[in-house]
């Protein structure tokens, strides 16, 4: 995989319309950050060595939903834990989750998949899509993700995604625990 060497301003060349709005919201903001772009990151190995290159983990984002549609969560996690439906459902108090449509995710996150991020968030004024952070990846001092493409990822201090981004967008987290290992 071909990764670029890291950057701490947006990118100059022209972006899809989302991540030109996630970069034009993070200097609004003045939320800082590092970059990198790389071909796309289609698996969470290609991730691996994206977030070698940034020196932070790079967020496992799922898109989920319950069964009839109408709950929608995004959950943030260590790419390195596995996802347990049974444990995290009991936990937000959701029956039957699974993974939302691709046409959700756009709706909602203005992200498509494989390209879900938190910054997507900005996306979803009618607060339809509840965030989920694990507990680790709260208590970060770091917080890896996609600029809601997945051919870049940025590097942002948590503490800036919790009291600058999520507090302009409205989003209250709910921090989970996900367990390490497969029960």
């Amino acid at each position: 995989m071909t990764i670029s060497p890291p950057y701490t301003t947006a990118p100059d060349a022209e972006r899809c319309a989302a991540e030109t709005a996630a970069f034009a919201l993070l200097d609004e903001l003045a939320i800082s950050f590092t970059r990198v772009d790389h071909e796309i990151a289609g698996t969470m190995e290609d991730c691996l060595a994206v977030s070698d290159a940034l020196g932070v983990r790079i967020c496992k984002n799922l898109f989920l939903c319950n069964r009839q549609r109408t709950e929608f969560y995004l959950l943030c996690m260590p790419e390195d834990k596995p996802f347990q439906t049974k444990n995290l459902s009991h936990q937000i108090g959701s029956a039957r989750l699974s993974f939302a449509s691709a046409e959700d995710m756009e709706r909602l996150l203005g992200c498509t998949p494989g390209s879900a991020s938190i910054l997507g968030l900005m996306h979803d004024t009618d607060h339809r899509v509840r965030l989920l952070l694990d507990r680790p990846v709260m208590e970060s001092e770091w917080f890896g993700c996609h600029p809601c493409k997945n051919d870049g990822s940025l590097k942002l201090r948590t503490s800036d995604v919790l009291h600058v981004f999520l507090p302009h967008t409205g989003h209250e987290p709910t921090v989970v625990d996900l367990p390490t290992e497969t029960e």
